[in-house]
């Protein structure tokens, strides 16, 4: 089949359907990737990139690795960094290094590289990556503390890693000539992309926070203004394009009233596309008689990485942090390579492939042996070695609430006076701003984005209250956190306001998750309560005061919440579910002001 547009169809098509299969199976996406590549390239012979795409491949991964690194780079903010400890700041400096001193002189000898060849390998495996680690950190679920090194380790070593291989193929490519003409082209490849990427940044944030550009047109504006930057960058210095797009994405992070939220999540479906087309036809391009052809030195190199140069880096990373044993190991355990060591090798052989550079066939074959064992072997083992060191966190009894009004925040507040783990996501800033200001754990934007998958612990939540007036967002959000954490793991507010609109009819399944607290409550009626004086209040049940007497004494007051038992686990009252609590529960209601009756 020679046409390119049903290829490029099928490419799409292949990669969608792969996505699909990883988010049932809730395995990383890139093995299904990975594997569909491999069967439609060398093993059936369907596609073949570069007669489909013939000279545009370069450029076509060249610009779609320069669109990931900018994506990655606008998640890095530097007080996220700071606020996650000094073992994420040493594992994405100190430990990359040590990573790549010791995976250098590994495939050196193990594979016959030569050494430039080798410090590039090693610089490209340094990355983790999000795409691999957020998957798998959901099925492992380790403590808190595990999970957030590893989580922040990904997005913030992606960036870090390619910027190290960029300098690293730059000084390759540079030490054909002159010591004199390599050093000046060194520096002029860092200045350059340093500056430009901070000018840009620098430019892009205040047209952004100053609304210079219209609102319509400000992610087509960003994605362009960073792919002109990127290749300027490149016509002026070789290959410094890639180091001037982290910046940017980095400065643009990080400046203040500057709102990425918008950019990023038009970044983020832009990505998931390049990613899986890209990662399709860079597999595809791949002979399976290279990777049989790397011998056993690639078993030793896998080895090194595995069990030498990521436990040696973890530990030379911990000194001074006060990490335990177990958790120094888990962290050594736990390092899958993901898209960008994909994505970046097959870049930086294409480019050497066109310089006809020596041993340039080892590279990419060998980045893609360390992806799929990493990934395979570690997912299929993390769970045991978790438990094994006693680091598995206990089943989630936390509370994720979608929607951040007034009567989210005065429960989360009660809640947490209980002890009971809770955290508001909402897309509005001002709620989030209020519940910031209240000490209530938060999330700004959208809570099934990608971005929020990256960066929020969903370890700790059990269960989904979705509580927000978004008629329109709420579904989706009740059906990809059920799909996540497991049927019933989501409750919603009743739709009674707007049911007999036909405009706003739901479909019965979707109906019979709205019976949070009791029939009819709706966001409305909760904030008419607490606007017209009513309270949050608990009070503990014992042998003395019963349940009973309880509803008794605030007659026609009383909508309860949620009971919590004497292990601390929460029960939330539904309209399928009418708790009867005993000595020792607390039961949390709301408390109506002025005998105030429900009008239905």
């Amino acid at each position: 089949m020679s046409d390119p547009i049903i290829l490029l169809v099928a490419v799409g098509l292949i990669s969608i359907a792969c996505q699909f299969f990883a988010y049932k199976v809730k395995l990383p996406a890139i093995l299904p990737l990975l594997i569909a590549g491999l069967l439609v390239g060398p093993v059936a012979g369907f596609i073949d990139p570069d007669l489909l795409l013939g000279d545009l491949l370069f450029p076509i991964v060249s610009l779609s690795v320069a669109i990931i690194l900018f994506e990655g780079a606008l998640t890095l903010k530097m007080g996220d960094l700071s606020g996650h400890g000094s073992m994420v700041r040493n594992m994405c400096t100190i430990g990359a290094l040590v990573t790549w001193v010791i995976v250098a002189p590994l495939a050196h000898f193990a594979l016959g590289m030569s050494w430039q060849m080798a410090f590039l390998f090693g610089a490209i495996v340094t990355v983790t990556g999000p795409t691999v680690i957020v998957p798998m950190l959901r099925t492992v679920r380790p403590n808190s503390k595990i999970s957030n090194i590893l989580r922040w380790e990904g997005i913030i070593i992606d960036p870090v890693g390619a910027l190290l291989a960029v300098l690293v193929f730059e000084y390759i490519i540079s030490t054909q000539d002159a010591l004199s003409h390599t050093l000046f082209a060194f520096a002029l490849t860092v200045s350059v992309g340093v500056g430009f990427g901070a000018f840009f940044g620098y430019v892009m944030g205040l047209l952004l926070r100053n609304n210079v550009i219209p609102h319509y047109l400000i992610n087509t504006a960003v994605l362009t203004i960073m792919l002109g930057a990127f290749e300027g960058s490149n016509m002026i210095a070789h290959e410094s394009g890639l180091l001037t797009v982290t910046i940017m994405g980095m400065w643009l992070a990080n400046m203040k009233r500057v709102d990425v939220e918008g950019i990023l999540e038009f970044k983020e479906t832009l990505s998931v596309l390049l990613i899986s087309g890209l990662f399709i036809l860079l597999a595809s391009r791949i002979e399976l008689s290279a990777i049989l052809n790397l011998g056993w030195g690639s078993i030793l190199v896998l080895i090194g990485i595995v069990f030498i140069a990521r436990p040696i880096s973890v530990i030379i990373s911990s000194l001074g942090t006060g990490l335990k044993w177990q958790e120094i190991a888990l962290l050594s355990w736990i390092a899958p390579r993901g898209i960008v060591a994909a994505a970046v090798s097959a870049l930086f052989a294409l480019k050497l492939e066109a310089l006809n550079y020596a041993q340039v066939d080892l590279l990419v074959p060998m980045v893609f042996l360390v992806i799929i064992c990493t990934v395979v072997l570690q997912s299929l083992t993390a769970v045991q070695v978790t438990k094994y060191l006693g680091l598995r966190a206990p089943p989630p009894y936390g509370f994720l609430m979608f929607g951040g009004g007034i009567f989210a925040r005065k429960f989360a507040k009660e809640l947490l006076k209980q002890e009971v783990t809770v955290c508001i996501a909402d897309t509005n800033w001002e709620s989030i701003s209020i519940a910031r200001m209240e000490g209530i754990p938060n999330y700004f934007g959208n809570p099934i984005s990608d971005h929020a998958s990256r960066t929020m612990d969903l370890s700790l939540y059990g269960t989904v209250l979705v509580m927000s007036p978004y008629k329109q967002l709420n579904p989706l959000v009740t059906y990809h956190f059920e799909h996540q954490l497991g049927k019933g793991s989501v409750l919603g507010l009743s739709n009674n306001e707007t049911k007999k609109l036909t405009s706003h009819q739901v479909s019965e399944s979707y109906a019979k998750k709205l019976g949070l607290f009791a029939e009819n409550i709706s966001y409305g009626k909760l904030t008419g309560y607490l606007t017209k004086g009513a309270i949050i209040k608990t009070t503990r049940i014992s042998d003395e005061f019963s349940f009973e007497d309880y509803l008794e004494e605030y007659n026609g007051q009383l909508l309860p919440l949620c009971a919590i038992d004497p292990k601390g686990r929460v029960n939330m009252y539904t309209t399928s579910n009418k708790i009867i609590p005993k000595a020792d529960w607390r039961i949390v209601s709301l408390i109506k002001a002025n005998n105030e009756e429900d009008k239905n």
